[in-house]
C-alpha cells in the first residue's frame, strides 16, 4: 500500500470513529476534522487524500458491526418502526425515509430522516399546528456544482427521537436526489416498503 493510500484510510477510519464516537453528523465535516490530525487539509486535498463518503460509510459500518453487532438488530427496528409512525402521520405530503435507517447504519445517536413534498413549509406547519404536534424548523444551505441552494428543514420527537424531514416543492417527487455517499440516486422508501422491511425483520426465521 502507498502512502497516499495510507493515509486516505487512516483519515477514512479517523472520520468514521468521530461519526461513530463522538456523533459528528456530516461525512464532510467529519472529514476535515479527521484530515487535520494529517496536515493541513488542503494539502491532503490536492494530493487526493481525503477519502470519498462511501469510504467513510464503509468505515462506519465495520465500526459498527464490531461493536453494536448484538444490540443493532432491535436498535434498527425500533427506528425503522418509529420512521413508519411518523410516515403514516405525513402521509398527505408522500414521506420517503432516506438515509442511515434505511440503509441500516445506525448507531445510539442516529436520527430518522424523510423526504416530504409540499406547497410549502408553513402547510406542513399548520398541518402539525392543528393536530397539537410541536416542531422546529430551519433552512439548511447546501452547494451543488458550485450553486447554492437552500432546504426547509422541519424537526419532530418521536418517542424520544429526533426526525428531521427535508421539504422539497411537490413537483420534485419524481426527482430523486444524488446519495452524498455514493453519487448515484439515493435509496428512499416509502411506507409501504419500510413496512415491507419491519415484517421481514420480525418474520421468523
Amino acid at each position: 500500500m502507498g502512502r497516499e493510500d495510507r493515509i486516505r484510510r487512516l483519515i477514512a477510519r479517523e472520520a468514521a470513529r468521530l461519526m461513530y464516537e463522538e456523533g459528528v453528523s456530516e461525512y464532510r465535516d467529519a472529514k476535515r476534522k479527521a484530515a487535520r490530525r494529517f496536515g493541513p487539509e488542503k494539502a491532503l486535498s490536492l494530493g487526493s487524500h481525503l477519502p470519498t463518503n462511501a469510504e467513510i460509510h464503509a468505515e462506519l459500518g465495520r465500526l459498527i458491526g464490531i461493536y453494536e453487532e448484538e444490540v443493532l438488530p432491535e436498535r434498527l427496528l425500533q427506528l425503522r418502526l418509529k420512521a413508519l409512525v411518523t410516515m403514516e402521520l405525513l402521509a398527505p405530503y408522500h414521506p420517503y425515509l432516506v438515509g442511515s435507517v434505511l440503509s441500516g447504519t445506525v448507531t445510539e445517536r442516529s436520527d430518522i430522516d424523510l423526504h416530504l413534498f409540499a406547497g410549502s413549509l408553513e402547510e406542513v406547519e399548520e398541518f402539525l399546528r392543528a393536530q397539537g404536534i410541536p416542531c422546529e424548523t430551519d433552512v439548511v444551505t447546501i452547494r451543488h456544482g458550485g450553486k447554492f441552494f437552500d432546504y426547509p428543514h422541519l424537526y419532530l420527537d418521536e418517542g424520544g427521537v429526533v426526525v428531521e424531514c427535508t421539504v422539497y416543492p411537490v413537483e420534485d417527487m419524481h426527482r430523486i436526489p444524488k446519495s452524498s455517499i455514493t453519487g448515484r440516486p439515493m435509496e428512499r422508501a416509502n411506507s409501504t416498503r419500510v413496512k415491507k422491511l419491519i415484517e421481514e425483520m420480525v418474520r421468523p426465521c
